[in-house]
């Protein structure tokens, strides 16, 4: 449930952000909902979002996967469902999307898409846990312009993901089964909700 009402105050601002988010994704997200109570800091988020979306050095991809598997790492349901749906959009595999969770487990990925998500979950980890050879290996493969975007997006991915889930914001029904995991695996993943 909420930590904070998912109906903010109706101001012209806020009935634009509906609107659009409608015209988009065809729903109200509850995240806009949560932030509409301060609207600095939705004007923010929003702005700050719309400069994310024009970085382009690293493969939507992997940045779909690093998102996902910080996602599935803060356990941020939200995060997962709206992150399937947006990644399925763009043509991206279902089951590589499915499998984030249990991405160990796994035989769907490449050697560099289970690097690129080891280093969203080693990121993710607090303290972070990076290794300097898993980073010479992504920046030997990525390159380095690649690789800082990849850190910036596992750190953007953290702050999404630690907000809503700290707003206490839940799956909206973008895609119904993509759900968080319950319980971690030995290798410090997280294991798939029977």
């Amino acid at each position: 449930m909420a930590r904070v009402s998912l109906t903010p105050p109706r101001t012209r601002f806020f009935r634009f952000v509906e609107w659009y988010s409608k015209r988009a994704y065809g729903k109200v997200l509850d995240p806009a909902r949560a932030l509409a109570h301060n609207p600095r800091v939705l004007w923010s988020d929003l702005r700050f979002e719309q400069s994310v979306a024009k970085w382009n050095r690293l493969d939507p991809g992997l940045k779909a996967l690093a998102e996902m598997a910080s996602a599935a790492a803060i356990e941020c349901s939200w995060c997962m469902d709206f992150g399937y749906w947006v990644s399925r959009e763009r043509g991206m595999d279902a089951r590589k999307l499915q499998d984030v969770p249990v991405w160990r487990d796994s035989d769907v990925y490449t050697p560099l898409e289970r690097d690129v998500m080891a280093y969203a979950e080693a990121m993710t980890a607090t303290p972070p846990t990076v290794d300097d050879d898993l980073a010479a290996r992504l920046r030997d493969r990525l390159g380095e312009p690649a690789l800082v975007e990849l850190t910036a997006m596992v750190a953007v991915e953290n702050l999404r993901s630690r907000l809503n889930s700290s707003l206490g914001l839940t799956s909206q029904g973008f895609k119904d089964s993509c759900e968080v995991p319950e319980a971690a695996s030995d290798t410090g993943g997280v294991a798939a909700r029977e």
